[in-house]
């Protein structure tokens, strides 16, 4: 069974993906219409060809979405001939079953807490790029940096991650900043364990990491400000697709 290509949904639904990064845009869209049933249980997503005109994204970058989506356990894809890619919404993976089993209570709350985010952390971001640091303070920064770039395994990089973002916090000097951003990073790190560890993502956030950075280190409050709300909205875009 496909969606069929008369009904308006699919159109109304699968938007042209706006946006600095088409891959986490791309992945909400998608989850969105599977979850809200624009393409039921057992039915046949359009071709890539065709999904990837409609999203207006490439065709690496619809790939790299299909597989996150494979992950995550909504779809599953067959090769050859009458192959296809199918909405299955059967989660496989440790982290596939804990984003199925979270209540909507828990994602209402989850959802709350990426609003909030996106409030705090690019103003941290900002309030930090306008304040003279001292050279023990951008050190800190810098290590931060490092830390989260090369951590390779899953949880290491998820607790640099978060040190990261802490580091911006504390260089505000803000004891009422610092306990906002704990809190938001505290339900992030609820939501990404309820992800896949998907490796298109973190390449983003490395180099959106690396321009908070570079913003801070240069004195360039807005600029900062502009890079952690796009790192927040990108990573708000997959989290609003995978778990709902």
């Amino acid at each position: 069974m496909t969606a069929s290509p008369e009904h308006p949904l699919p159109e109304v639904v699968l938007r042209p993906v706006r946006g600095h990064h088409a891959f986490e845009a791309c992945v909400e869209r998608l989850a969105t219409a599977i979850r809200l049933g624009v393409y039921p249980l057992g039915s046949t997503l359009p071709p890539e060809r065709e999904l990837a005109t409609r999203l207006q994204v490439s065709r690496a970058t619809l790939r790299e979405a299909m597989a996150a989506l494979r992950q995550a356990g909504l779809v599953e894809t067959t090769r050859g001939r009458g192959g296809g890619t199918v909405v299955t919404l059967q989660p496989r993976t440790p982290s596939a079953r804990a984003a199925a089993r979270v209540s909507p209570e828990r994602r209402a709350d989850w959802l709350d807490a990426l609003e909030f985010r996106r409030v705090v952390e690019p103003g941290a971001a900002g309030l930090a790029a306008g304040l003279p640091l001292d050279e023990a303070s951008r050190d800190r920064l810098q290590r931060a940096l490092d830390d989260v770039t090369s951590a390779r395994r899953p949880a290491a990089h998820r607790q640099a991650d978060s040190r990261f973002h802490l580091t911006i916090a504390a260089l505000t000097g803000s004891t009422r900043t610092v306990e906002a951003v704990t809190s938001v990073q505290a339900t992030l790190h609820e939501m990404l364990l309820a992800i896949p560890v998907l490796d298109a993502n973190i390449a983003h956030s490395d180099r959106q990491h690396a321009a908070v950075v570079r913003a801070i280190l240069d004195g360039r409050p807005e600029r900062a400000r502009r890079a952690m709300e796009e790192h927040c909205d990108d990573t708000a875009a997959l989290l609003r697709g995978l778990v709902g």
